[in-house]
């Protein structure tokens, strides 16, 4: 099983939604059965490190995303990855538009899939650290119900 988020550059969002879902799965023991990416719809930071905020932010809460690297979405992951979730609602028009008319991908918004309150992860970018505190909390609850999900189809 292979799962991909995505946001616009790869460096806020989809980053953090990849390293919490990562920590939940090997807490679930689960982590050698799914396989867990992110990428952005834009090419902008492709090779950089999840922005310091974002990591800071991870790290007070015991998630490690030092080792990525930002990296654009492509044509390809719609055949490799089973499911693909966008933080947002431009981000998935963008996923639509690129999906091949034959792909195996289940695509959806992230948190419209696993959270109730809000269909979207806001885009912290261009918040103080309360943008990605609150990010962190969307993507901790909205990845707890995904692992429940993902270990029903195994």
């Amino acid at each position: 099983m292979r799962v991909l988020f995505v946001c616009l550059g790869n460096i806020c969002r989809s980053p953090t939604a990849e390293g919490v879902l990562r920590h939940k799965l090997r807490e679930a023991g689960l982590a050698d059965q799914i396989e867990v990416a992110s990428a952005g719809t834009g090419d902008w930071h492709v090779g950089k490190a999840p922005d310091k905020r974002s990591q800071a932010a991870a790290k007070l809460r015991g998630y490690d995303l030092s080792a990525q690297r930002a990296q654009q979405v492509s044509r390809a992951d719609f055949a490799t990855y089973d499911l693909i979730l966008a933080m947002d609602n431009s981000n998935l028009r963008n996923l639509k538009v690129l999906q091949p008319a034959k792909s195996k991908a289940e695509l959806d918004l992230f948190l419209r899939r696993y959270a109730s309150e809000i269909d979207e992860v806001p885009d912290p970018y261009y918040d103080g650290d309360q943008g990605f505190e609150q990010v962190l909390d969307l993507i901790e609850r909205a990845s707890d119900l995904l692992v429940i999900e993902l270990k029903g189809r195994l």
